[in-house]
C-alpha cells in the first residue's frame, strides 16, 4: 500500500494516500466535525463544519472533500478554523427549528452536540424570514419535518446511493431549496420501500419513524386487552447502544426484565417463529426444485425489499416465498392456535413486536396479514428498537442496573438457525441447515455456511447435496438486490434460492436501529459488530437446527399438522401485489 507523510497539529503521521484529510485525522485520533459526510455515502463538502487549514492554500479547505499529498501540513483546530465552524453553525442555526427539548432526537442531535461543543447558543445574529412546511406524515412508518432539516443530503444519499431508489431528492433553489419527492408529492405517493435508512443518516430530528409508543401504553393500561410483546433476534444486538453500551454487546437478559417491567402480559421470543419460517420457507423450497416451478425461491422474512420487489421487480413477484415473515408468524400463531388454548378471544389480544425495521409498520397492515380474520391484523403495533428504549427510558427503568432474565412460556425456545436472522446471509443458513438435512437424510457435520456470512454486498455459492447441486445467492441493501437480480433476468446468473434484505448488513442496521454519529460509523463497522452477537449465540446453543426444535414440532403436532399444510397455508402464508412504478 502507498502511503504518505503528512503534519497534523505539528505533528507528522504517515498515512495511505488517496485518502481524504478527514480519514488522516482520524488515523491521528482526532474528529473534525461535520454534519453532511457519511463515510462510503455522503462526501459533498455542503455543511463547510469540516474545514480545517492547510499551509499554502489560499483558504480554508473541506476536509470531507480533500485528498492529502506528501508533506501537507494540516490544522485542525486554529482559531480561524474555529470561527469559522461557529459561523457556519449559527447560519444552520438560523433556519432550523429549535425544538430541542421536545425533539425526539434531543440528547442524540449531532448539530446539537456540535452547538455544546463550540459554546454556539441560541442567540442568532442571523435572524430573518424562515420557510414553513407541513410534516410529511402520509406514510405508516416515517414522519419528516423540514423544518428541522439542515440540507445535509444524508437521507438523500442514503436512498440514492445505498438503496439505489430515489424517492427523496433536493428539490427547488437557493433559499427555497429544500428534501421532498418529484412533483413535491407526499412520500406515501412514490416508490419508497420503508426502509428507514434515510432516518439512521440523518443527523438531526427532520427525519423519524412514526411513534406507536402511546398506543402501545393505552394498550397496556386497558384492563380488557391481552398485550403481548415479541422481540426479533437483532433488537437484542443493538438496544444496550440506547443505554451507553458500545456497539457488539449483548444485553438480551436486560432487554427482556426491562420489557417485563413494562406491564406486558407476556414477553416472548420471535426466534420461535423465525424456525417456523424455516420450516415452511426450506418445505417450499423442496417442494419448487421438484416441480421445476418459480425458481429461483427468494426469501421473505424483509418487507423493504418485498415492496421494492413489488415495486421495481413484479415479474418476480411469484418467485417469492409466500411465508410470511417471523413477525406475522408470531401474530398469526398467538392469535389463533395460543388464543384457543388459553381461552381468549383474538380481539382482546394486542400483539407489538419489538422490531429493528421501519417497514415492519408498513407490514402490519399489509393485505394477507388477517389469520384470525374478522378484520383482526396479526400483530397490532410493530416498535423500533428506539420506540423500545424510549419505553423503557419513560418508565424509569434504570436498564443497566437490571439482572438478566429469561423470554416467557411458551414462546421462549428458539434455534440457533433462528438467532442469525438478523444477519445478512442468515436465513439463507438457516435454510440451509434444515433442506440439507432432509436432501441428504443425515445430520450435517457442519452448521456454518460461511459463504453466506459477511456483510459484502452479493454472496453467491453452490452447495453439493448429495444428487442436487444447491446454486444460492445473497444480497442486502436494495441497490445490491437491484444488481443480483437484473443478472439472474438476463442470464449471467443462474441460482435457485435467492435471500435479499432491504438493509445494508440486514436487520442489524436496520432503518429501525439506534442512531450512531457519523464518527462512530467511520470508526467502527457496526454491521460486522452487531451481526457478531447473533453468530456467538448461535455458536454456543446447543439447539441449533429450526427442524429440531420441539416447540415447534409441538405446533405441528398440536395445530399446524405438517409443513405445507393446508392449516399452514392459511395461518402462515400470503400473498403479493404487482405494484409497478
Amino acid at each position: 500500500m502507498e502511503t504518505v507523510t503528512v503534519k497534523i497539529n505539528g505533528r507528522d503521521y504517515t498515512v495511505p494516500a488517496g485518502i481524504k484529510i478527514i480519514d488522516a485525522a482520524r488515523i491521528a485520533k482526532i474528529d473534525i466535525p461535520t454534519l453532511c459526510y457519511l463515510k462510503d455515502v455522503n462526501e459533498i463538502g455542503a455543511c463547510r463544519l469540516c474545514l480545517v487549514e492547510v499551509k499554502g492554500a489560499r483558504g480554508l479547505m473541506a476536509a470531507c472533500v480533500t485528498t492529502v499529498s506528501d508533506g501537507m501540513e494540516i490544522y485542525t483546530n486554529t482559531p480561524k478554523v474555529v470561527e469559522s465552524r461557529k459561523t457556519n453553525l449559527e447560519l444552520i442555526l438560523s433556519t432550523h427549528k429549535k425544538e430541542c427539548l421536545s425533539c425526539i432526537r434531543s440528547n442524540s442531535c449531532e448539530l446539537q452536540k456540535l452547538c455544546l461543543d463550540l459554546g454556539v447558543t441560541d442567540e442568532n445574529r442571523f435572524a430573518g424570514k424562515n420557510n414553513e412546511y407541513e410534516k410529511d406524515e402520509s406514510t405508516a412508518f416515517l414522519v419528516r419535518d423540514n423544518e428541522k432539516c439542515i440540507l445535509c443530503r444524508r437521507c438523500v444519499a442514503a436512498c440514492q446511493n445505498v438503496q439505489g431508489i430515489g424517492a427523496i431528492e433536493t428539490i427547488n433553489r437557493g433559499f427555497d431549496a429544500c428534501i421532498g419527492s418529484a412533483f413535491e408529492q407526499p412520500l406515501a405517493a412514490t416508490s419508497c420501500v420503508s426502509c428507514g435508512q434515510c432516518i439512521v443518516a440523518c443527523p438531526v430530528g427532520a427525519l423519524y419513524e412514526k411513534d406507536d409508543t402511546a398506543k402501545v401504553w393505552d394498550a397496556i393500561n386497558d384492563p380488557t386487552k391481552h398485550v403481548v410483546i415479541t422481540a426479533a433476534p437483532s433488537i437484542r444486538a443493538t438496544i444496550g447502544e440506547c443505554f451507553g453500551y458500545e456497539p457488539g454487546v449483548d444485553t438480551e437478559g436486560k432487554m427482556i426484565a426491562a420489557m417485563k417491567r413494562l406491564g406486558f402480559d407476556g414477553v416472548y421470543d420471535l426466534n420461535l417463529t423465525a424456525d417456523l419460517t424455516i420450516m415452511e420457507e426450506a418445505t417450499e423450497f423442496l417442494g419448487r426444485v421438484q416441480s421445476g416451478e418459480n425458481l429461483p425461491l427468494i426469501t421473505s422474512c424483509s418487507p423493504g425489499w418485498i415492496k421494492f420487489c413489488e415495486h421495481y421487480f413484479p415479474e418476480f413477484t411469484d418467485n417469492l416465498s409466500t411465508c410470511k415473515s417471523p413477525q406475522q408468524m408470531f401474530g398469526a400463531m398467538y392469535k389463533t392456535y395460543y388464543a384457543k388454548k388459553r381461552g381468549l378471544d383474538p380481539a382482546d389480544i394486542v400483539v407489538v413486536s419489538a422490531i429493528p425495521c421501519t417497514a415492519k409498520k408498513f407490514e402490519v397492515r399489509r393485505p394477507g396479514q388477517s389469520a384470525a380474520g374478522n378484520g383482526i391484523y396479526d400483530v397490532d403495533y410493530a416498535i423500533t428498537t428506539r420506540e423500545l428504549a424510549r419505553m423503557i427510558e419513560k418508565a424509569g427503568i434504570r436498564y443497566r442496573d437490571l439482572d438478566d432474565e429469561t423470554f416467557d412460556q411458551p414462546f421462549d425456545i428458539g434455534s440457533g438457525a433462528g438467532v442469525i436472522f438478523g444477519a445478512t446471509g442468515g436465513v439463507m443458513e438457516a435454510a440451509l441447515r434444515t433442506a440439507a438435512e432432509v436432501i441428504l437424510g443425515t445430520k450435517l457435520e457442519k452448521l456454518e455456511f460461511e459463504e453466506v456470512r459477511g456483510t459484502a454486498p452479493i454472496k453467491t455459492a453452490t452447495y453439493k447435496l448429495g444428487d442436487l447441486e444447491v446454486r444460492v445467492a445473497v444480497a442486502s441493501g436494495t441497490k445490491n438486490a437491484k444488481e443480483l437480480l437484473n443478472k439472474v433476468k438476463s442470464g449471467e446468473l443462474a441460482v435457485d434460492f435467492i435471500e435479499v434484505m432491504a438493509c445494508p448488513g440486514g436487520c442489524v442496521n436496520g432503518g429501525g436501529q439506534p442512531v450512531q454519529s457519523a464518527a462512530t460509523k467511520a470508526a467502527v463497522d457496526l454491521k460486522a459488530k452487531r451481526a457478531s452477537i447473533l453468530y456467538n449465540a448461535d455458536s454456543k446453543m446447543a439447539l441449533r437446527k429450526s427442524h429440531e426444535d420441539l416447540a415447534v414440532q409441538k405446533l405441528y403436532d398440536e395445530f399446524l399438522e405438517k409443513p405445507g399444510s393446508h392449516v399452514a397455508h392459511d395461518v402462515l402464508h400470503t400473498h403479493y401485489i404487482k405494484r409497478g412504478l
